[in-house]
C-alpha cells in the first residue's frame, strides 16, 4: 500500500506481465522486433534511472518481478494479462501457464487470467473452459492484432468471437481486458481499432470490457463508445507512463476520461515490466490537473485517486480492501469536481 500526507491507497496494478523474450525464445525477426519495440517504450517514456539493460528486459526474474512490484512498488494485488504470440515466440511470450505457475506461489498477491482466440474454433472453446476450471478465471486478455497463420487478426464482431464471450459469459468470466492502444511492431495497427467494442459491450451487458490503453491514439473515439456503454471502462496503462514525459498530454486524455465516463470506470495498470508501478504511483498520487484546464476538466480529489489506483479494480475482481484506503462516498460536488457530467 501507499501512504502520502497520512492517506492510504490500496493498489490493484490491473495490468503486468511475466514474459520471456529472450534470444533462446524468440522464434523469428518479428519476435526480435516486438521485443525491441516494447525496449523503445520503456526507453523513451521512463525516467533515466528506471530503464534497464536490454537483456534483463528480455528476461527477468520471479525476484524482479515480486520485488517491483511488492517491496519496493506499492501494489497491494496485480493482475497477470496474458500474449500468447505463438508465431514469433517458441514458448508463447507472456503465456497464462507461466503466469499462472508464479500465481500459484502467490495467491494472495497475484491474480492470474486467460484468453481466447476465436479462430482456434471448436478446440479453442475447449481450451477456455479448461483453462476457467484450472486458474478459477475472473477475467481474460484479448489481443485482436494477434498473428495466426495467413489471419493478421480478428475483431470483436466477429461470428467466432460472439461464441467465445458468450462462453466467457457461461464461465463467469465477466472481466474482458481487451488491447485497444498502440500497436507494436510487426502488428497491424488498425487490428487493435476500438470500434468492435461498441458492439460487443451492447449484446453482452453483464460482461465488463476494460479497454486497455484508453484507445490511444483514437481516444475520441473510445470516449464516445465509453459514454453509452456503462460496462466499459479505461485502463491506463500506457497512458500512465506519460505522467512523467509529458504531464500536459497526460492532464488532457485523463481529463477527458474523467469528463465522459467518470471516476468509478478508470483503472490503473502499470503495464509491467515496461514500466515499474513505484514511480508511476508517486507520480500520480503528487499529480494535479492544471490550473489553466481546471475549468474544463475540474481537479483530481484523493478519492478519485484511490479509484483509480485500486478501488475501482477491486470492486471488478472481489478484493477485499482495508477500511483505512477506502473512499468516502463522494458528493455531487465532489463528483462534479472530478470532470463528471452531470445527468
Amino acid at each position: 500500500m501507499y501512504t502520502k500526507d497520512g492517506v492510504d491507497y490500496f493498489v490493484v496494478d490491473g495490468h503486468i506481465h511475466f514474459w520471456d523474450g529472450s534470444e533462446e525464445n524468440t522464434a523469428n525477426k518479428y519476435g526480435e522486433g516486438f521485443i525491441r519495440c516494447f525496449y523503445d517504450y520503456q526507453r523513451n517514456l521512463s525516467p533515466a534511472e528506471w530503464v534497464w539493460p536490454l537483456e534483463k528486459f528480455r528476461k527477468y526474474s520471479e525476484q524482479d518481478l515480486m520485488h517491483d512490484l511488492f517491496e519496493t512498488g506499492y501494489v497491494d494485488v496485480a493482475i497477470f494479462q496474458p500474449t500468447y504470440l505463438s508465431e514469433f515466440y517458441v514458448n508463447g511470450f507472456n503465456t497464462t501457464e507461466r503466469n499462472g505457475r508464479l500465481a500459484a506461489k502467490h495467491p494472495d498477491r497475484l491474480i492470474v487470467n486467460g484468453s481466447f482466440d476465436p479462430r482456434a474454433g471448436e478446440a479453442g472453446l475447449a481450451e477456455l473452459e479448461r483453462l476457467a476450471a484450472e486458474w478459477q478465471l475472473r477475467g481474460i486478455k484479448l489481443y485482436t492484432a494477434e498473428w495466426r497463420g495467413d489471419s493478421k487478426g480478428w475483431k470483436l464482431t466477429d461470428p467466432g468471437a460472439q461464441d467465445y464471450l458468450a462462453k466467457c459469459a457461461e464461465l463467469g468470466i465477466r472481466n474482458i481486458h481487451v488491447h485497444k492502444g498502440p500497436t507494436i511492431w510487426p502488428l497491424n495497427r488498425d487490428a487493435f481499432d476500438v470500434a468492435d467494442i461498441d458492439h460487443a459491450a451492447t449484446a453482452f451487458p453483464e460482461l465488463n470490457f476494460i479497454v486497455e490503453h484508453s484507445g490511444l491514439p483514437r481516444l475520441d473515439d473510445f470516449c464516445w463508445i465509453a459514454t453509452q456503454e456503462p460496462n466499459v471502462y479505461a485502463g491506463l496503462s500506457v497512458v500512465m507512463p506519460f505522467v512523467h514525459s509529458r504531464p500536459g498530454y497526460f492532464a488532457r486524455v485523463l481529463g477527458e476520461l474523467l469528463y465522459w465516463l467518470d471516476e468509478d470506470r478508470i483503472t490503473f495498470g502499470s503495464d509491467y515490466a515496461i514500466w515499474s508501478p513505484r514511480w508511476l504511483i508517486e507520480k500520480f498520487v503528487d499529480f494535479q490537473i492544471p490550473e489553466e484546464l481546471q475549468s474544463e476538466y475540474g481537479v483530481l480529489t484523493t478519492d478519485v485517486k484511490r479509484k483509480i489506483l485500486g478501488l475501482n479494480l477491486a470492486r471488478l475482481y472481489d478484493i477485499k480492501v482495508p477500511e483505512s484506503a477506502q473512499s468516502a462516498a463522494a458528493t455531487p460536488t465532489e463528483k462534479m469536481s472530478a470532470g463528471q457530467v452531470p445527468a
